[in-house]
């Protein structure tokens, strides 16, 4: 059974940082490009970042381009969302997917993901 997990979400004021993970079993994540979305409350979820099966192709939204950095360890099979310079409008649960295609801004929609964590949560809030 493949599962994703993601860990590290929390309660944090404007302005601090988060790191979240996302791990996997049943899966090697290192097979697969990953991608982190988001939903906020009453809103669709959205595509936040993405990153190739190697580490070096990279998106993000115009939204937390310069402020979120996301990154891989294929040897401990983690895939790691850096989140800096946090603003209340980035509260939402995020959730890592598989994505069977490659990392892009077009790919980046949450019907063509293949396996999802159950989400964390990320509240930025004073």
């Amino acid at each position: 059974q493949v599962q994703l997990e993601e860990s590290g979400g929390g309660l944090v004021q404007p302005g601090g940082s988060l790191r979240l993970s996302c791990a996997a079993s049943g899966l090697t994540l290192g097979h697969y490009h990953v991608g982190w979305f988001r939903q906020a409350p009453g809103k669709e979820r959205e595509g936040v970042s993405c990153i190739g099966r190697s580490g070096d192709v990279t998106y993000y939204a115009d939204s937390v381009k310069g402020r979120f950095t996301i990154s891989r360890d294929n040897a401990k099979d983690v895939v790691y969302l850096q989140m800096d310079g946090l603003k209340p409008e980035d509260t939402a649960v995020y959730y890592c997917a598989s994505e069977p295609f490659p990392c892009s801004a077009q790919e980046m929609v949450p019907a063509l993901m293949d396996y999802w964590g159950k989400g964390t949560l990320v509240t930025v809030s004073s």
